[in-house]
């Protein structure tokens, strides 16, 4: 009896241990044909392609070592490969169709004032200058963006203007702080006070980008005389600081037909300028203060 139960002991584990190997190797198996049914899934779905967004533009291109007159150059631009800028959308073009294409640019943010050019019309900073999507809703823009040089100027090359003039008037304003005694001994700065300094908001943030002397008709015909917007505008930041000592000098030098007066309150440089300034109202604030001497 005791021989029959130790073969009936063993008897049923062997069933067990061949039941459990069974069970393992039914799993293992069906895991298998999932993976394969998977992969072959995933071999099947094709792969989708984003939808070309074409985006084309039309840029000023003249270059003085070629005789040739000025001309634009159309280039396309898939927009799903590209910055949300038109200052991304020329860094492509040049660094991936044409390294011929010339034009400034340094921060990208806004602040140094290089990338100032005419962009569908309007002057303003490429780098804060969006690409118009006609896929978006609201948007105006169409297939083509037309890009070029600040207007009424000499231009260098392509996208690049002469700004020596422009840079000529800035400095004959002497952008600078004067006084008449200097620093007393162990002076450290000029205080003054958070009222006057607060006089100086919406006029020290100028980047002299030129967009809105260059959007100034009377600027276009009196480039040589009258100083532009934004000039007047740095020259009104030193005359109501309350630190410089030469305030009716700087005044006096402004009193000048063409100088100051070619300003005929067209205010096209408030509306194009991107840093929002308003040169309109300081250049007005400077006739106030010459007709109340």
């Amino acid at each position: 009896p005791t021989s029959t139960m130790l073969g009936l002991s063993s008897f049923r584990q062997t069933v067990r241990l061949a039941t459990s190997t069974s069970s393992t190797i039914q799993r293992a198996l069906l895991s298998t044909e999932s993976l394969k049914v998977s992969s072959t899934t995933a071999a099947a779905a094709p792969v989708q392609k984003k939808e070309e967004r074409i985006k084309y533009f039309k840029i000023y291109r003249w270059d003085p070592d070629h005789r040739q007159k000025p001309y634009l150059s159309t280039y396309p631009v898939d927009l799903n490969d590209c910055g949300p800028m038109v200052l991304d959308a020329l860094i492509k073009i040049k660094s991936e169709q044409d390294p011929t294409l010339t034009f400034r640019r340094s921060c990208r943010e806004g602040i140094c004032g290089s990338c100032a050019m005419n962009i569908n019309g309007r002057n303003t900073l490429a780098c804060l200058c969006y690409i118009e999507d006609k896929e978006k809703k609201g948007s105006s823009g169409g297939d083509v963006m037309k890009i070029y040089p600040l207007p009424h100027m000499y231009v260098l090359k392509d996208l690049v203007p002469d700004m020596g003039n422009f840079y000529e008037q800035y400095r004959s304003i002497e952008p600078w702080l004067q006084t008449k005694d200097g620093k007393a001994e162990g002076q450290a700065e000029y205080l003054q006070t958070r009222e006057d300094r607060a006089k100086l908001d919406g006029m020290y943030e100028c980047i002299l980008c030129a967009c809105c002397s260059t959007a100034c008709p009377s600027y276009w015909w009196n480039a040589d005389k009258y100083l532009g917007p934004a000039v007047l505008m740095q020259a009104y930041r030193w005359i109501e600081d309350s630190r410089d000592d030469f305030k009716d000098k700087r005044l006096a030098e402004l009193d000048d037909a063409f100088k100051l007066y070619r300003c005929h309150t067209i205010m096209n440089c408030s509306k194009v300028c991107p840093k929002h300034l308003n040169p309109g109202k300081a250049i007005a604030h400077i006739k106030k203060k010459l007709a109340e001497k």
